[in-house]
């Protein structure tokens, strides 16, 4: 399923739109040195999270899947298996799955959830990521895992 245009707004349309990771960093990683090194970022992230065997959903939203030129960095929303185990991480996977550490080290926000604490359900704690500061909504998009 190939991504929708952008909005006058510079947005994606309002929806979670599903890609790969390929077609995501294909769409959105390119036409800046920081849109290139986010994608990498992201990439990486992505790969980190998926190593640890429990990733259930991998979202991602804000600036960077946006038409902005200069993103200001990656946001992620993952939804892990409820038998996710952090004190059995090990290296970089340990960093990931601390907000400011994961912001420090890989420079993105990251944000995650045990399957279990969705309340209202997977689909409606992902859809909740659509919402921007202002309380306009935008489109996000899933990563989609395996």
């Amino acid at each position: 399923m190939s991504l929708p245009d952008f909005t006058a707004t510079g947005d994606l349309p309002v929806g979670v739109h599903t890609a790969s990771l390929a077609e995501t960093v294909s769409r959105f990683g390119t036409g800046s040195h920081r849109r290139k090194l986010l994608a990498i970022r992201l990439e990486r992230i992505y790969q980190i999270a998926a190593q640890t065997g429990y990733l259930a959903r991998f979202v991602v939203f804000g600036s960077f899947i946006t038409e902005k030129y200069e993103p200001n960095d990656v946001d992620v929303f993952m939804i892990m298996d409820d038998n996710f185990d952090m004190g059995s991480l090990v290296g970089e996977a340990q960093l990931l799955f601390y907000h400011g550490t994961a912001q420090d080290y890989f420079g993105c926000s990251v944000f995650w959830i045990r399957r279990l604490a969705a309340i209202g359900g997977e689909e409606a704690t992902i859809e909740d990521w659509q919402l921007k500061r202002d309380g306009t909504e935008r489109g996000i998009v899933e990563i989609t895992v395996g």
